[in-house]
């Protein structure tokens, strides 16, 4: 089952339902995920090199929340994500916000999202420089999550954080004391402390019944790749992969997800028009970065990674770019080559 399916199905009656809760990001998605893999998104015109076919194949979207795009931008971080992986142990640390200012965070997304990165990363950094803890700079990737495993608005932060830090003063590399991180409630303490003095600064209202105590979690992850992994399965491609659509039948959508309590496979069936909103609801605004890296791994600090791994006797090596995959003639499977462009038709005027 694939989403634009259900989209072409049902767009006119899910925008009749929920049209004074669309934000313009909303449509520019069901746009996007309408015109995705058709003329109205661009052709190439391709030949075989082996046999001469040519044919006109349609472009993808490029929408970031489209399932069907982007699976190259997904694997090329992960190989950037990699290639800085150290041979020490890895830990992911997920910052929460309580049900109860959940309603803040959907009223203000761009705002209270950005908040979340500053009092997560800011706390974990500090509880690093602290000599009782580490004593010593770390880094990290921060990945923004708004769901559930059920596509429910839940938004959380998960930060990928090597297992130790760098002494810049000493060009020593300090080790993790113990076989964990931090302590979960003082790193929520600290967390609570932040975010909500955040939230008074920005002149935003404490929603009432706001709880005393919050949750962090931390989670040792082994060598960081399989959590990597994880996280990349989000960062391109929207919020559910087509995998998981079992069927739509009867104005009804089922989708599958795995309960992470349980660990085993569920499914979860609703309206064709309320499966589309929980999966809207997650679009984030243009420009807006679901991914951020800080400190050693930041883009910028490259000389400061070389230090670190120079330390660590990481092993460097070059690792050239993925190379985008090829269109295959379908009748010899040989390669085909691209020897014109067709503009989308909404672009043409």
């Amino acid at each position: 089952m694939d989403l634009i399916s259900i989209v072409e199905q049902f767009h006119d009656s899910f925008i009749a339902q929920y049209a004074d809760r669309l934000l313009p990001g909303y449509h520019n998605a069901l746009r996007a995920t309408r015109r995705c893999r058709t003329p109205d998104s661009g052709e190439l015109h391709v030949r075989c090199t082996e046999c001469e076919q040519t044919e006109w194949r349609p472009l993808s979207c490029g929408h970031r929340n489209c399932p069907k795009c982007q699976n190259h931008e997904a694997s090329q971080w992960l190989d950037r994500q990699q290639a800085k992986l150290l041979p020490v142990p890895y830990f992911m640390v997920t910052f929460t916000l309580p049900a109860e200012l959940r309603p803040l965070a959907w009223s203000f997304q761009e705002q209270i999202y950005a908040m979340l990165f500053v009092c997560a990363v800011s706390t974990l950094k500090d509880f690093g420089l602290n000599p009782k803890h580490l004593g010593a700079d770390m880094g990290m990737t921060a990945v923004l999550h708004t769901q559930t495993r059920r596509l429910d608005y839940h938004p959380h932060i998960h930060v990928i954080v090597p297992g130790g830090g760098l002494d810049k003063r000493r060009r020593q590399w300090k080790k993790i004391k113990g076989k964990f991180l931090f302590n979960e409630r003082n790193l929520a303490r600290v967390f609570r402390a932040r975010f909500l003095a955040a939230v008074k600064k920005a002149q935003l209202k404490i929603p009432v019944g706001a709880p005393d105590t919050w949750v962090v979690d931390c989670q040792h992850v082994g060598t960081g790749l399989p959590a990597l992994k994880y996280l990349s399965r989000y960062l391109y491609r929207g919020v559910i992969a087509e995998k998981n659509i079992l069927s739509c039948q009867d104005g009804k959508v089922t989708f599958s997800y795995l309960d992470s309590g349980t660990g085993q496979t569920c499914t979860r069936t609703l309206k064709a028009e309320d499966f589309l909103w929980l999966v809207l609801q997650h679009v984030l605004a243009k420009g807006f970065r679901r991914v951020r890296d800080y400190g050693f791994l930041h883009g910028n600090a490259k000389r400061l990674l070389l230090l670190v791994q120079l330390i660590l006797r990481v092993m460097i090596e070059s690792n050239p770019l993925r190379p985008r995959p090829v269109f295959k003639c379908p009748r010899c499977k040989a390669v085909m080559e691209i020897t014109a462009f067709r503009r989308p038709a909404w672009l043409s005027g």
